[in-house]
């Protein structure tokens, strides 16, 4: 399945990413110190000792089966004991035992073959003329025109040609080329192992190793640490940082207790959203039902002077159940929207600082909740129930006896809608994605209506997302799904097919004068 998918601006991305270092020794000790392996190996060895005890049954077969193969060999006939012992002795002619033994007289480096060996490949005339290096640069050279997609994947049970995992939790980063001929070359870069089930993410180009622009991505997983990997090493095996998560677990018999890093979240983390304007702030959303607000430079839950002299927001703050999803507002970068799964959603101004917020309610659990990115005051949040309600937060009162009234309500899905994105390029075009496996584009000027419906065949939808560079691309990730190719899909991976919308009449009626709005590749 792919839980999360996150675009990556055209030409953020190194031209050639570099090969992580090998960790150090003093990496690896703290590694080792830190118990992360030993917590992992604990937790596999409980889940599959029973799995184990059958291996070992198999084994005892298949040694029982050897043994009565090898006591009916025994019980052959005298010629064909002949005939083996004819084989054995013509074998023994041969003598293969010393087959690759060298001749007397003959070196391998001897006079005769000095010319032919050379201390390196560049003093070889026949090797140094050759492009094997450029060609295997070019494999993995990025365009700027090429469009660069995030998915957080995990896979149950999958046999790899080079090895086979039990569980692979892993994110993949795929190229999407330019089509110059008509047609897209989509293809796996390069992908990274993390090490829990991965539940969202957020791109940030925070310079967390000096410069003026990075390339990462942050993940949000059912371990309460947020990691944070730099998009441009291939290879790498550790984040770049790590913000919160488990230092100690200790087990007294039926007793367990852990020990947090200071400030981090103590459950699975549920939402990630970056902050543009202040570019070292991120902030989650968790299951411990809280929000925090963290500096992805100094990897601490921060405080409000990370962001502004003039921002007072808490660092974190509670709500009664767990917290969906977070959203900073486009126009407002001090505003953070919250929704959880008390049915309330929760604005912050950090601009207002003896302001308690204001609140929403709404029908069912909030699985998701974006901002207008045409409009500071609008915002629409999707339910657990299959409804999506959109709000005016001119119409926010702090009377929390009149709740304000949504400016509209959608019964958009039978099931729930799990995910929802604005097209930033594009004013007025929602899409959802739901568990009932369908994605739809809403148009929400004037009366908001359905515009498209489709099954993507991505099974249950978990992520959508549009391309900022490509408006009219939009990205699904889901629960399973099959390799396409289809005139109207951009196959992103074999999880996570991408919708061409301008293959929709209705689409193109209504927004197809936007559709050589795209934004240049970022210099």
């Amino acid at each position: 399945m792919i839980a999360a998918v996150s675009w990556v601006p055209k030409g953020a991305s190194k031209s050639v990413p570099i090969a992580a270092e090998p960790p150090s020794k003093e990496e690896i000790d703290e590694i080792l110190k830190s118990g992360v392996l030993e917590i992992n190996e604990g937790t596999e060895n409980e889940e599959n000792s029973e799995d184990m005890n059958v291996d070992a049954l198999k084994q005892d077969d298949e040694l029982a089966r050897a043994l009565s193969a090898a006591d009916a060999l025994g019980k052959t006939s005298k010629s064909s004991m002949a005939e083996t012992d004819s084989l054995t002795d013509a074998l023994g002619e041969l003598d293969m035992d010393r087959y690759d033994e060298e001749d007397d007289g003959v070196e391998l480096f001897g006079s005769g073959l000095a010319n032919l060996y050379y201390p390196s490949n560049d003093m070889d005339p026949y090797l140094k003329d050759q492009e094997d290096d450029s060609e295997e640069e070019e494999d993995i050279t990025i365009k700027p025109e090429d469009a660069v997609i995030v998915c957080a994947r995990n896979e149950d049970d999958v046999s790899h040609l080079e090895a086979f995992f039990e569980v692979n939790l892993d994110q993949q980063v795929w190229i999407l080329e330019d089509p110059t001929d008509g047609d897209s070359n989509m293809y796996v870069h390069h992908d990274i192992v993390i090490p829990a089930f991965p539940l969202c993410t957020a791109w940030l180009d925070c310079p967390l190793k000096g410069g003026e622009r990075g390339n990462f991505i942050a993940v949000g997983s059912m371990d309460p640490a947020i990691e944070i990997w730099d998009l441009d090493i291939m290879d790498e095996v550790q984040p770049s940082a790590t913000l919160g998560g488990i230092i100690e677990k200790k087990k007294k018999g039926k007793k367990r207790s852990v020990k947090y890093k200071d400030g981090s979240h103590t459950d699975s983390v549920l939402g990630l959203a970056w902050n543009k304007e202040y570019r070292n702030i991120l902030a989650s959303a968790s299951a411990d039902k809280l929000v925090k607000i963290w500096d992805v430079a100094t990897e601490t839950c921060c405080h409000a002077d990370s962001m502004d002299p003039h921002l007072t927001l808490k660092r974190c703050y509670l709500l009664l159940s767990n917290v969906q999803a977070v959203a900073w507002n486009h126009f407002a970068p001090q505003v953070l929207l919250s929704g959880s799964f008390d049915h309330s959603v929760v604005m912050k101004d950090g601009r207002l600082p003896s302001h308690s917020g204001f609140k929403w309610s709404v029908a069912a659990d909030v699985e998701s909740l974006a901002w207008d990115p045409h409009t500071e005051h609008s915002f629409v949040v999707s339910l657990e129930n299959g409804m999506v309600t959109g709000f005016d937060i001119r119409t926010a009162s702090s009377d929390l006896s009149s709740p304000p009234k949504p400016s509209f309500t959608l019964h958009a899905h039978d099931k729930a809608v799990s995910t929802i994105a604005y097209n930033s390029s594009v004013p007025n075009l929602l899409a959802t994605g739901s568990m009932d496996k369908m994605v739809k584009l809403w148009d929400l000027s004037d009366q908001p209506s359905c515009i498209a419906s489709k099954n993507p065949k991505a099974g249950a939808v978990f992520s959508i997302s549009f391309s900022e560079d490509c408006p009219f691309t939009l990205a699904i990730g889901g629960s399973k799904g099959k390799l396409q190719d289809v005139k109207n899909y951009t196959i992103l991976t074999d999880y996570c097919p991408g919708m061409d919308l301008l293959s929709d009449a209705e689409v193109v009626k209504r927004f197809g004068k936007y559709a050589n709005k795209a934004k240049p590749p970022t210099s």
